[in-house]
């Protein structure tokens, strides 16, 4: 693992194995990477976070680098990631903590607070905003919000994501993991094709992001993980999304906790004011936007984000 940054232990937990890197001591504040990413994308926030006090621990995710992949992309069920974190905590003899989550690592974050709710001491979230199953699946939301070819879509047939992602790790991992480009205005003002958000955007086909924000040694982390794990366990996540919506149903999802909700200006991944509302599901939420900033937030804009963080968590919990 790249320096300055904890090296992993092994923890099992809901019948698989996590590797998990911790700092600090306190009031426990779970962090969660999202897609394609790791542990290693909240490098900026471990120091500050331990440093303000706090127990940082920041587990690989079901699927990623030194961690289980099951083969069964079912397993992969938001619903079922929540379990992997609460069984995490009771390997760790830790009673409640914080979830906090970017990108599809906010999904077990907010959820946690509907499917584990005596676990949590409150939720939070860079970009991914807190939303209720719908009347249909996000697949199927996708499709008419977006179009057919979106890349969710794309990745629910098993191998095609692969081909894509793989095909020259290095060349996707520098395409993808850079910071802002097109700002929203502008994504909204391209063609449908573009708006659709297709898969090839994670290989740079169109460009839409920025300049690059990974030095040579943070890319290669990247880089060597997944030409070692390849991408299936992440994409298992999307895999899931039919089930996500079908365990969800019948749950309450009105979650009295502190809330944090971090937003990107230009994250085109969302749809303009696609946290219009969570207030109504989150009552104590707080919300901010970061200004000219895309979705890798926390790797991109890590000063602006800890700004933020950091105090919301020394006001509710330290």
């Amino acid at each position: 693992m790249a320096p300055n940054f904890p090296s992993a232990r092994t923890v099992s937990a809901n019948g698989i194995e996590l590797a998990v890197h911790e700092a600090g001591e306190g009031t426990p504040v779970l962090l969660l990477h999202g897609f394609p990413e790791l542990a290693y994308s909240w490098r900026h926030q471990v120091g500050p976070i331990a440093g303000a006090g706090f127990r940082v621990i920041v587990p690989n995710q079901r699927g990623y680098d030194g961690s289980s992949a099951p083969q069964d992309a079912q397993s992969y069920s938001v619903k079922n990631l929540v379990a992997d974190l609460t069984g995490m905590l009771d390997a760790l003899e830790i009673e409640q903590a914080v979830f906090f989550g970017h990108d599809w690592g906010s999904m077990p974050a907010w959820y946690s607070a509907v499917y584990a709710p005596d676990r949590v001491l409150g939720v939070g979230s860079l970009c991914t905003p807190y939303f209720t199953p719908g009347e249909v699946d996000l697949i199927e939301a996708y499709n008419v919000l977006r179009g057919p070819n979106h890349y969710m879509a794309t990745f629910q047939e098993p191998g095609v994501g692969e081909g894509i992602l793989e095909r020259d790790v290095e060349a996707t991992f520098r395409a993808l993991l850079r910071g802002r480009g097109y700002t929203m205005d502008q994504f909204e003002a391209s063609p449908a094709e573009v708006r659709e958000v297709p898969a090839g955007v994670f290989v740079g086909d169109p460009q839409l992001f920025g300049d690059e924000i990974l030095t040579d040694e943070e890319l290669a982390v990247y880089v060597d993980t997944y030409r070692r794990t390849g991408f299936t366990g992440g994409l298992n996540w999307y895999r899931a999304l039919h089930k996500d919506w079908e365990e969800a149903q019948g749950h309450e999802f009105v979650v009295d906790k502190p809330a944090l909700m971090i937003s990107a200006a230009d994250d085109w991944f969302f749809p303009r004011g696609a946290t219009d509302g969570m207030e109504q599901l989150l009552p104590q939420v707080e919300k901010h936007v970061i200004a000219d900033a895309g979705h890798w937030l926390q790797q991109e804009k890590p000063d602006e984000v800890n700004a933020l963080l950091v105090p919301w968590l020394q006001r509710n919990f330290g």
